[in-house]
């Protein structure tokens, strides 16, 4: 046999056993007539000393960074104890070496702080994977799916695998796409989702499904996104709401505590999609901190009193007025200030200026539009703020969907910048009570905010049915009944990150129909799309809903990274290339004349 155990194994106890191991040379340290070489595997790493004629044999066929070997010899204690590894009170005393296979001098070193850069590691990621950092995420990664499938078991859900191969529906990102040459001009697209399919598995009878699946989309990439990205999707049947929230707040506490060992025994917070707008300024806030926004224009009755009798056009003019109240930031200087507000002016931010008002820890107050406000009017606009001395109030003020945007961004850069996003810290929430739909101004029609097989609010159905969804002056789609549907959906936030999305779906022929429809679909497009769906609701559909988490998203916050790349095997780079093995590529002839494709490159 090639190793009786493993290079992370071996201790005291096993002092004087002879034994046999394999692996990579880590280092190579000569200390005169001897030589000590560390062999590391995927286990961990174990000391090697090769006496004085094993030394002279080094000499003669040096081994190199990388080179795999197998060596035999005895367990012993080790002199010069390293306490920064498990196997550091012993070593092994070699008594003979084979090189199983030489190595190129490796392009970057392969340890925890490597000297490669990421373009470099990621063409090389064969060797990238053997570093300690990536071994460990992807052990974490596969404790996550471990976890995920020992909970979904024991509560009776189906691991069910459903096709790759798929009709083309576009509905939000852009398929990838696949050419079938036994049906020339026809082609698959890669799933998005396992949507349709799981519900056919409802209609089926399979109550209780899930799979740990492969989704794809053609988007443009960012730190939390992949063309080839996988979920864990789950669907369950004769449930509402209530017994979706209570099913999976129990799957992501058990992995807490299964990967974590986190004892996650505080209630999930749960708020409306309303609230989540307006006190955090995006659908996913991070409630480790407070800082909440507060919209000046829309509630503060005092300050728009106020903003008649002043000449501050910034905020006169402005369509929002929102602020954050920064704790113990009052002391900050013209320097630190003016850096905020050229963080506000960056191009990915895009406001004018930022307004500020110091709450100082006397009670007085300084702010960057003084001969506007008098110390009343600025007493009143911090009270509002729920300010309190020591307080940084910061105020943006312009069109609103921007501006919200941006107190959301300058909410979690403060928040940065004062060490309240701990990575070790979690948070979880519900956000509840999002619209059904959203108002598209370019093709003057509705469009829906998770996907059309989401179902109303049971108090909404009536409403959506009774209503025509055509919207005859654009400029009051607001006062549409259709504006005020809620969607039976919900999503799982974690330390500001969504981690899962779902809703209790239609399961009814006639609804689906007029979903479809609100959408701007004619009855020919709905049934040559999803035929196969409306035609499965007639014979005895149940009610069902689902939910689907970001694995790899989820992982990489249980692991303290911002990117989801970090914990993929193989991924692809911010182009969607794996540069790796260079793919995309392009194909020969002969395969693009069996798939009757010709290329039109212009």
């Amino acid at each position: 046999m090639y190793r009786t155990h493993t290079c992370g194994e071996l201790r005291l106890k096993d002092v004087n056993k002879e034994v046999r191991l394999a692996g990579w040379v880590q280092t190579i340290r000569k200390f005169g007539s001897i030589t000590f070489i560390d062999l590391r595997d995927r286990y961990g790493i174990t000391q090697l000393l090769f006496n004085e004629k094993l030394t002279e044999e080094l000499d003669k066929n040096p081994l190199g960074r990388e080179f795999v070997v197998q060596v035999k010899g005895t367990v012993s204690e080790r002199s010069n104890k390293n306490p920064n590894i498990p196997t550091g009170d012993i070593e092994i005393n070699v008594s003979e070496y084979r090189v199983l296979n030489k190595s190129a001098v490796p392009p970057f070193t392969i340890q925890d702080d490597t000297d490669g850069g990421d373009d470099l590691r990621m063409k090389y990621r064969f060797l990238d994977l053997r570093r300690n950092p990536v071994k460990k995420n992807l052990e974490l990664r596969y404790a996550v799916n471990r976890a995920t499938r020992n909970y979904l078991y024991e509560n009776g859900f189906v691991d069910i695998e459903t096709p790759f191969l798929i009709k083309s529906t576009p509905e939000g990102a852009r398929d990838f796409v696949v050419p079938s040459r036994m049906n020339p001009g026809e082609f698959y697209a890669l799933p998005q989702s396992p949507q349709t399919f799981k519900q056919l598995l409802m209609v089926s009878g399979y109550d209780r499904y899930y799979q740990i699946v492969k989704c794809f989309r053609d988007e443009d990439l960012r730190a939390d996104r992949q063309p080839e990205f996988t979920q864990i999707d789950c669907e369950m049947s004769f449930v509402e709401q209530e017994d979706i929230l209570q099913m999976f707040e129990g799957l992501i506490k058990y992995i807490f505590k299964e990967v974590k060992n986190i004892d996650y025994t505080e209630p999930v917070e749960r708020m409306s999609w309303e609230d989540a707008m307006w006190n955090y300024g995006n659908d996913k806030p991070d409630i480790r901190f407070d800082m909440k926004v507060k919209n000046l224009k829309s509630e503060n009755k005092i300050f728009l009193e106020t903003l008649k009798q002043t000449e501050f056009a910034v905020f006169n003019e402005a369509e929002t007025i929102v602020a954050i109240s920064v704790p113990g930031c009052s002391d900050y200087s013209r320097k630190q200030t003016d850096e905020l507000v050229e963080w506000v002016k960056r191009p990915q931010i895009g406001m004018k200026g930022l307004a500020f008002i110091k709450v100082n820890n006397d009670g007085t107050l300084k702010s960057s539009f003084d001969k506007f406000f008098n110390e009343s009017q600025l007493k009143d606009f911090a009270s509002f703020c729920d300010s309190k001395p020591g307080d940084l109030i910061l105020i943006l003020a312009g069109k609103e969907e921007r501006t919200r945007k941006a107190i959301s961004d300058l909410r979690l850069y403060m928040a940065d910048r004062l060490g309240l996003r701990k990575a070790d810290e979690y948070k979880l929430l519900w956000v509840l009570d999002f619209p059904l739909f959203e108002y598209d101004e370019e093709s003057n029609r509705w469009v829906a905010r998770h996907h059309p097989f989401t179902s109303p609010k049971p108090e909404d159905i009536q409403v959506m049915i009774n209503n025509n969804p055509l919207i005859e002056n654009s400029e009051k789609y607001l006062e549409h009944p259709y504006s005020k549907i809620k969607a039976n959906a919900y999503d799982m936030v974690l330390n500001g990150n969504e981690i899962g999305g779902g809703s209790i779906r239609i399961f009814q022929r006639d609804l689906q129909e007029k979903m479809f429809a609100a959408l701007g679909m004619s009855k020919e497009e709905a049934q040559h799309k999803f035929g196969f769906l409306l035609g499965a609701f007639e014979y005895g559909a149940p009610p069902h809903g689902g939910i689907a988490f970001g694995f790899d998203r989820l992982c990489a916050i249980l692991g303290g990274s911002e990117s989801i790349r970090d914990f993929i095997a193989f991924p692809k780079n911010n182009s969607g290339r794996d540069v790796m093995i260079d793919a995309p590529s392009t194909i020969d002839e002969k395969q693009l004349d069996e798939l009757q494709i010709k290329l039109d490159l212009k």
